[in-house]
């Protein structure tokens, strides 16, 4: 393969590469076809069909502008050639949107809007947390993580299973954005599956040690436990 532009050694997002291969062996296109049409309709010459079956294999991953010009030549949206999104950057390419769109729909500027993108951090309010969730179509745990308060609400739930749950609703509530009913259920589901197996592991004839090492197992997929707690909380 000849050396890739510039463009194309930039970091893309994650890539659903069985999904590339099957799209294209839907439209009986091979990797010349692909190559060809991303070489004349998007100006992309130097990839060549060993690159697109390096894609397809998972050796390679496409940059961001090679993701939505492949997309283009096999007539799908990028989010369907991306793996699960990570980033805020990640999502807004997988809902096929530029910069601009978002940050006009959060109500910021667009050099704020890209540096969020480019650092991670979050500086929005919680009027631009809601016009961001509503363009990227997030969910609320999705939104945490993309906001990059995701180790806020780890820390937050771990003291609210530990102690008294009743007194971090507020502060997680400002972590996520939820019905105050269903996070109070969530939290108390929690801090009740905590403290019962403790006390089961405890009751078994476990010494300290056994009830440490499972309050550390919990405690490690407390996110998930929470999200999934919401959700049957929701329901």
């Amino acid at each position: 393969m000849r050396r890739p532009s510039p463009h194309a050694q930039q970091p893309g997002p994650p890539f659903n590469a069985p999904a590339a291969r099957r799209l294209r062996a839907a439209l009986g296109m091979g990797p010349e076809h692909v190559a060809h049409a991303l070489c004349v309709s998007y100006g992309l010459p130097y990839v060549t069909p060993d690159h697109v079956i390096a894609w397809e294999r998972g050796t390679l991953t496409p940059s961001s502008p090679e993701l939505t010009a492949l997309a283009g030549v096999l007539w799908c949206s990028p989010g369907e050639l991306i793996g699960r999104p990570r980033t805020l950057r990640e999502h807004r390419i997988a809902r096929g949107l530029a910069p601009e769109d978002v940050a006009r729909a959060m109500g910021m500027d667009l050099p704020g809007y890209l540096r969020m993108e480019e650092t991670g951090k979050w500086r929005g309010n919680d009027r631009q947390g809601a016009g961001l969730a509503e363009a990227l179509r997030l969910s609320p745990a999705e939104l945490v993580t993309v906001t990059g308060r995701e180790a806020r609400l780890v820390e937050l739930l771990h003291s609210a299973v530990s102690t008294r749950w009743q007194a971090y609703v507020r502060p997680v509530g400002k972590v996520v954005s939820l019905d105050r009913r269903v996070l109070e259920g969530a939290l108390q589901r929690l801090h009740q599956d905590y403290q019962g197996q403790m006390a089961a592991t405890l009751s078994w004839g476990g010494g300290s040690d056994d009830a440490g090492e499972a309050g550390r197992a919990y405690l490690a997929g407390i996110v998930d436990t929470f999200w999934a707690t919401v959700e049957d909380e929701s329901g």
